[in-house]
């Protein structure tokens, strides 16, 4: 099986558990599946600042996931990537 057979059943799980999430204003979204078949999620809205969003992840992500795609080895949330963003001297025409 290769990584977009693997993606497309990560999502379908992902889709699966989403009614539950929405329900408490939250939401996943995938971000990556690496070489070692870890699957990188990204927390979304509630869920972002949930206390209860690692178990969430644990127990019923993972769960869902690897009974879907049992080569899967976890799943990681990840933070949002901040862009540094350059700062640059603004100068007026004379």
């Amino acid at each position: 099986m290769d990584k977009a057979d693997i993606a497309a059943k990560v999502e379908k799980a992902i889709e699966a558990l989403r009614p539950y999430l929405e329900a408490d204003n939250g939401d996943m979204e995938l971000v990556e599946i690496t070489d070692d078949l870890v699957v990188k999620v990204k927390l979304l809205g509630a869920c972002k600042t949930c206390s209860m969003s690692a178990m969430t992840l644990k127990g019923g992500l993972e769960e869902s996931i690897k009974k879907t795609v049992p080569e899967i080895t976890g799943v990681e949330a990840v933070e949002e990537i901040e862009i540094p963003v350059e700062k640059t001297e603004l100068t007026h025409a004379d």
